[in-house]
């Protein structure tokens, strides 16, 4: 992609995103991920009802009267963002390609942690690791992720959850909020999911077509896999052969719902002919229950 043409299209990205968690997203999602820790604050002279398993005794010592401890909470979070840049990702039949909303909603995201002086990171993957990005604050750095949302090309085809997430739990040691983002064609990801969901609190987003849900019956079509790039006949006309897709999309989405629901992950869906903006609001909201 040309330089001017890739510049167009994040400063578009980012005019929509930007004005999206400033305006709707900044309170749901100050108040859906609040910092997980206590960190220690300073010490003070003890006072009446504080507790006494805060009392600083090297300082009480040194000092000769009691002080204790004070903690606040840790407001800054490590918010990673996986994202599947695999073949199926760039599918679509209503008004945009899943690619293309998966990069607007990491960018409210990613623009929605930097407003909460969060550190943002990105891993993209197909059936490999294809790049990443560490966690780091500022608008530069969400302005980068912006520009290889829409530039990246990936090598691989195909789709390995299991690799991104083993990867991750290798890479980042401190905890972090996870967002996993999807459409979740295959399974083979529950063990590496457990031993991520141990340490990071993972959300899968479950991004996914009408028509991948449900074939219509429009007779005979030509159809390629976009994960293995094989070409074939289909005849939609045929009762079992929709019956068949159904099932495949089906299968997948109840793998995915209780491979996450097991390891007290949560969850969003997301069909590409719906507002993502009421989804994610949705789920914040629910978040702060």
């Amino acid at each position: 992609m040309e330089t001017s043409e890739l510049l167009k299209k994040v400063r578009k990205i980012e005019i929509k995103t930007k004005g999206l968690s400033k305006h709707i997203f900044s309170g749901e999602y100050h108040s859906a991920f609040k910092g997980r820790g206590m960190s220690f604050s300073e010490v003070r002279d003890y006072q009446y009802g504080d507790d006494v398993r805060n009392i600083d005794w090297n300082v009480t010592a040194r000092i000769g009267t009691p002080h204790v401890k004070i903690f606040e909470e840790e407001r800054e979070m490590t918010v990673m963002l996986v994202i599947d840049i695999s073949g199926s990702a760039f599918f679509g039949t209503v008004n945009q390609m899943k690619n293309e909303i998966l990069t607007e909603i990491c960018a409210v995201l990613a623009f929605s942690a930097i407003n909460n002086n969060d550190k943002v990171g990105v891993l993209f993957f197909s059936d490999r690791v294809e790049k990443f990005i560490p966690p780091k604050k500022g608008k530069q750095h969400i302005l980068r992720i912006i520009r290889e949302l829409i530039n990246i090309e990936a090598e691989g085809k195909g789709t390995d959850i299991g690799e991104a997430l083993r990867y991750l739990n290798n890479v980042l040691k401190k905890r972090s909020t996870t967002f996993v983002l999807s459409d979740f064609m295959g399974g083979g990801y529950e063990n590496p999911l457990q031993i991520a969901a141990r340490r990071h609190d993972i959300i899968g987003v479950h991004l996914y077509d009408p028509r991948e849900e449900e074939l219509p019956n429009v007779g005979l079509i030509r159809a390629i896999d976009a994960e293995s790039g094989e070409l074939t006949w289909i005849d939609t006309g045929m009762s079992s052969v929709r019956e068949k897709y159904k099932e495949t999309f089906s299968n997948n989405f109840n793998y995915f719902q209780s491979s996450f629901r097991k390891t007290g992950s949560d969850i969003v869906s997301i069909r590409t002919d719906q507002s993502y903006v009421n989804e994610l609001l949705r789920f914040f909201k629910k978040r702060t229950k």
